[in-house]
């Protein structure tokens, strides 16, 4: 086995030049799917990646998504009896705008300090060279059948959740392998066991007719921006723990996530408090959180000397497994309502709901994973939670109750800075996880009867 196994990973180290300039490749590409942005470079990224998977042999093709971008998709029969394995990924990815503070260009694949800078360098393109190794290393023919998944909009409104829906039989798997994830630092392998939902509503508050002057009328005419803010401030207590009642909070149970690392992976500034209590771990996986995540109000250059007629803002909360969406969905909007005084006017508007995930540890394929995490990093592997949500995993649970989810990829907290500027993978996380799928593909096609 030894000897195999140092065949494999010579095999995948040998690759990752090429695959790295593919990755390289697929980063000049600006695939944002949201409305708002041109639909030509999805569908270019869309056939880039369908053409690099037929590259190393695997039939992959573009399968239409009804009223969305289309999938990336390939099915490879392998050896008779063994399982199927469903491989997913996404090639869409995050705006990118120069305010965020980017000092490389966003959509040039960049290096620097030993990691690629670019949008779409971690999340999700990095999982795209992952499978594209693993099927890669095999030379298109793997020791289990394959469904490759590459979803082209994951990072807005997703079409693919309805298709998967509409036709869970093209979906079914044993194993089910979702590369959006990563390590919480390079080099220290984990699996993703649990990820929070997230429920989001936007609400408005109206007080006056029209805009009058703050001179004329402020003391006595109520003004809605400053309504909306005495209502935001009601979602936490002082220490910042979500307020929404009736929201389910356990402890976590698994790696600890310490102070040092929270402070420095989201760059919090000197001095300043973390929000909640209690272990960083629970407030990130296990129990429920509360944010602002836009408001509509005059900017500070352009605010005049006038109250507010109308003011309003999106909020939205993330849950832990166990809680219902639906549920959540109902105390935030009540919540919302409730919490208005003084006659004020109120709509609030539901606006996303995505499920909680739960994925047990003790599976044969997540147990594999393990071993195969363990022996290509040569470190034990912990276990973590995600705060993020991946709506679609509710579907596909759906359409394969049987199968055992592995969650795992290159995005390290560390480093990646998902969706924020300056983006960027350690290619050592590619390879290592790469050869990590290589690993349990060839554990499970050993196997099979």
């Amino acid at each position: 086995m030894a000897e195999r196994e140092q065949a494999l990973r010579d095999k995948v180290s040998a690759l990752m030049p090429e695959i790295i300039t593919e990755l390289k490749e697929m980063v000049a590409i600006p695939s944002v799917a949201f409305p708002a942005f041109p639909p030509e470079p999805v569908h270019q990224m869309a056939q880039r990646a369908v053409d690099a998977f037929q590259r190393y042999g695997v039939p992959a093709r573009l399968q239409e998504v009804p009223g969305g971008y289309p999938a990336v998709w390939a099915e490879i029969e392998g050896p008779e009896g063994s399982p199927t394995v469903l491989l997913y990924g996404h090639y869409d990815v995050q705006p990118a705008p120069k305010e965020q503070g980017w000092t490389v260009e966003p959509f040039v694949a960049t290096e620097k300090d030993g990691r690629i800078y670019g949008r779409g360098a971690a999340d999700d393109k990095s999982g795209i060279a992952m499978h594209l190794a693993t099927l890669a290393a095999f030379d298109g023919k793997p020791p289990v059948s394959i469904k490759l998944v590459l979803e082209g909009e994951e990072e807005t409104i997703s079409h693919l959740e309805a298709f998967v829906a509409d036709q869970p039989e093209l979906f079914q798997a044993d194993v089910m392998v979702v590369a959006d994830m990563g390590n919480l630092t390079v080099g220290e392998p984990v699996l993703n066991t649990d990820l929070r939902g997230h429920v989001k509503a936007v609400v408005e508050l109206s007080t006056l007719s029209d805009p009058v002057h703050s001179g004329l009328f402020g003391g006595a005419a109520p003004d809605a921006l400053m309504a909306l803010i005495k209502l935001l401030s009601r979602l936490t207590d002082d220490a910042g723990t979500c307020l929404i009642p009736g929201i389910r909070s356990t402890e976590w149970v698994g790696a600890e996530y310490s102070e040092e690392m929270l402070r420095a992976n989201a760059g919090v500034l000197e001095g300043v408090d973390l929000v909640g209590t209690g272990p960083i771990a629970s407030r990130l996986w296990s129990r429920p959180s509360i944010s602002v995540l836009g408001i509509d109000c005059p900017s500070v250059d352009e605010g005049g000397n006038v109250l507010q007629p109308r003011a309003r803002a999106m909020v939205a909360m993330r849950i832990p497994p166990g809680q219902d969406e639906e549920a959540a969905m109902v105390a935030l909007t009540s919540f919302l309502r409730d919490e208005v005084t003084g006659g004020v006017h109120v709509e609030v508007t539901r606006n996303k709901l995505s499920p909680p995930f739960h994925q047990g540890n003790d599976g044969p394929a997540f147990t594999a994973m393990a071993k195969a995490l363990e022996t290509s990093y040569g470190r034990p592997v912990g276990q973590v939670g995600s705060g993020g949500s991946i709506p679609l995993l509710d579907q596909l649970r759906e359409a394969s109750p049987q199968a055992d989810f592995v969650l795992m990829g290159a995005e390290d907290a560390a480093k990646a800075r998902i969706h924020g500027p300056d983006e960027s993978v350690d290619p050592t996380e590619i390879e290592h996880m790469a050869l990590a799928q290589v690993l349990l593909l060839d554990a499970l096609g050993t196997k099979a009867p």
